[in-house]
């Protein structure tokens, strides 16, 4: 079996980054890969460049996606993986490609998702002249460690109603930076103690048009910084979710959290239903001037 590494697709197959959106999925371990990969593919993305260090075995590639998506090597449990790929990918795709990035175990909804496709989205978004979309990472995290003790349950997922929160976004000089906050929430915020101080943030600007010189920065923001705005001057924009286990993931896992945590569920914890609307509800993301 054939298992080029991600340098090698992207000297090789350049002529596969053509047509976009094109999704980068980092795959870290074993839980939900099919699950996401058919999500994505659902969604419309015309490729999706499957990321992991070993090859994905069969069961986990979706049997409709095999002209859609490619299994490539990258190290992707390294701390800058996404780093390295999505900048690889922006240097080698034309010119305006939309791109997005995410992991196993994320999902990406956007505002009428279940009926409208990313391609269509994105397109009312480039019309608005916006080259970005801000994107919130909503922790999903399963109700029992003890029937699931890596935190993922797809069928009894449930994530956080209330404690979201943004904060001004300074620059060097101590100064507000226009259109930018940080934005708070989610197991970060409860669990914070567990978790470095640059990893508290729960947004991320996980769509955006290749441009020349555009580098993705460690902390999920970029070089230019208006595409680190989350609307443009005029009004508000479209915003996008990212439904994630990989938080829980996390602090299920690792030796200096697992002992502190018996469970993640709280009084505000609320069954999460897998659709766009629900998120809408929530204030967890807004379609903007789409209707």
């Amino acid at each position: 079996m054939s298992f080029p590494s991600l340098a090698d697709f992207l000297k090789n197959a350049r002529d596969r980054l053509d047509k976009g959106p094109i999704a980068l999925v980092l795959i870290e371990d074993e839980a939900a890969v099919q699950q996401t990969l058919a999500h994505h593919l659902t969604a419309g993305f015309k490729l999706i460049l499957a990321l992991s260090p070993e090859p994905l075995p069969a069961h986990a590639l979706p049997e409709d996606g095999a002209k859609r998506i490619v299994n490539l090597r990258h190290d992707s449990r390294r701390g800058r993986a996404h780093v390295e790929a999505v900048n690889a990918v922006i240097e080698a795709a034309p010119a305006d490609t939309w791109l997005y990035y995410g992991y196993n175990a994320e999902f990406l909804f956007y505002p009428f998702s279940e009926s409208r496709t990313v391609g269509e989205m994105l397109t009312f978004h480039a019309e608005e002249r916006r080259r970005a979309m801000l994107t919130y990472v909503i922790d999903l995290y399963a109700p029992d460690l003890e029937r699931f003790p890596d935190a993922v349950s797809l069928d009894e997922a449930m994530f956080d109603r209330t404690g979201y929160y943004a904060l001004g976004r300074m620059d060097r000089d101590g100064r507000y930076k226009e259109r930018q906050l940080d934005f708070h929430g989610g197991l970060r915020w409860r669990f914070e103690e567990h978790l470095p101080q640059d990893r508290r943030r729960i947004d991320r600007i996980a769509l955006f048009r290749s441009q020349p010189g555009l580098r993705l920065l460690p902390d999920h923001r970029f070089n230019v910084e208006e595409y680190n705005t989350y609307a443009c001057p005029w009004h508000n924009n479209l915003t996008a979710a990212i439904a994630s286990f990989r938080v829980a993931k996390a602090l299920a896992r690792n030796p200096g959290s697992r002992g502190h945590i018996r469970s993640f569920r709280w009084r505000n914890s609320h069954p999460f239903q897998w659709n766009a609307q629900q998120l809408m509800d929530f204030g967890l993301m807004e379609p903007g001037q789409w209707f």
